[in-house]
């Protein structure tokens, strides 16, 4: 039980030096908890942890206030660009992409729908993604959260 007590504060260690690298004043605190949460799922199973990319948070961030303006959780809506022309206008490079979008209450309560849909586990848990960005947007109470995910280029 220490070692993962000890695993766990790196792991935080890590994503506030990650903030501090990147100067990261506009996340919220729901991002950051659901990417530390992403990276301590990794860790857990053995995996690299995923280094924040402002492009695809950029993206990310839009889709979520498209998603809360809507109130629904979609991958795309009508006349909406898809996730890969969604990221490029961010600027984000890549050569693979993939994406898990909720909607609920809390953070945790989010990452706990992702762990528990298979697809969206597999996205969390996929080895060959490096990088992420997060984005949540909140309406009527509810967050509404977009992770895209991307192995870079």
């Amino acid at each position: 039980m220490q070692i993962r007590t000890r695993l766990a504060a790196m792991a935080m260690v890590a994503v506030m030096l990650c903030w501090s690298a990147y100067g990261q004043t506009s996340v919220t605190r729901a991002e950051r908890e659901l990417f530390a949460s992403v990276n301590q799922a990794r860790q857990a199973q053995g995996l690299a942890p995923l280094r924040w990319d402002e492009s695809l948070a950029v993206a990310a961030r839009r889709h979520a206030a498209i998603m809360a303006e809507r109130g629904a959780a979609q991958h795309a809506f009508d006349g909406e660009p898809s996730l890969s022309a969604r990221v490029k206008q961010a600027g984000a490079r890549f050569s693979w992409l993939s994406e898990n979008v909720c909607e609920g209450v809390t953070s945790g309560f989010i990452h706990a729908q992702f762990m528990k849909s298979p697809a969206h586990r597999a996205n969390v848990l996929d080895r060959d993604m490096d990088s992420i960005g997060v984005g949540v947007a909140e309406h009527g109470g509810q967050l509404f959260a977009v992770e895209d995910f991307s192995q870079a280029r």
